[in-house]
């Protein structure tokens, strides 16, 4: 059966990032209260006051969406090469970025501090989808865990016929434990990020 899990944005507690060059909001991890170190997957919302290097993670792979602000451009180099092999551009809202954490990633800030969307997965351990939903739709839900994010706006989550929806408004997250084939009815204005976990 799956379990529904809501997280306010409102509770979530700032600190630092691992290398000190901005400020991180954990929604959620597996397992819970997992470090660094040992977790199979964590999202988390980073406030971007700079540019300069972000942290790396060894065996992680990581899904950066932007949320406000103008935007950054993140420069991947390798560690043969002193020019970017490669230029993520996040420039919109919801604009996504994929690379490997063990990558070497500069950020460069368009106009000033932004704010993301950071989905970080351990290579091997489980594989992610991420989505942008827009406004009212309907979807079937099939994952170990599937987090609904709101991004922007607020909408009404109603899961598997509940008489009573789930309202989220910006940074709200509505997490779904074991979901099999679990209908999804959005209404709203506002838009989601989708993002569907498997465990290998």
């Amino acid at each position: 059966m799956a379990t529904m899990t809501l997280i306010r944005g409102a509770d979530l507690v700032a600190a630092p990032w691992k290398n000190g060059g901005g400020v991180t909001r954990e929604v959620a991890a597996f397992p819970l209260h997992a470090g660094l170190d040992i977790f199979t997957w964590r999202v988390s919302i980073a406030d971007v006051a700079q540019a300069g290097p972000f942290s790396r993670f060894t065996g992680i792979d990581r899904t950066l969406v932007l949320l406000s602000g103008a935007g950054m451009l993140l420069d991947e180099t390798d560690d043969t090469h002193a020019h970017a092999v490669k230029t993520h551009a996040l420039t919109q809202p919801l604009d996504i970025a994929q690379f490997a954490g063990e990558a070497r990633i500069d950020a460069r800030l368009v106009d000033g501090a932004t704010r993301d969307f950071n989905l970080m997965v351990r290579r091997g351990a489980a594989v992610d989808e991420t989505e942008v939903w827009r406004g009212a739709t309907q979807r079937t839900l099939s994952a170990d865990v599937v987090l609904l994010f709101c991004a922007s706006g607020s909408v009404q989550v109603a899961l598997g016929g509940d008489a009573q929806p789930h309202a989220l408004d910006t940074d709200d997250t509505l997490r779904i434990d074991a979901p099999n084939a679990l209908s999804c009815v959005v209404e709203g204005t506002g838009a989601l990020l989708a993002i569907s976990i498997r465990y290998m």
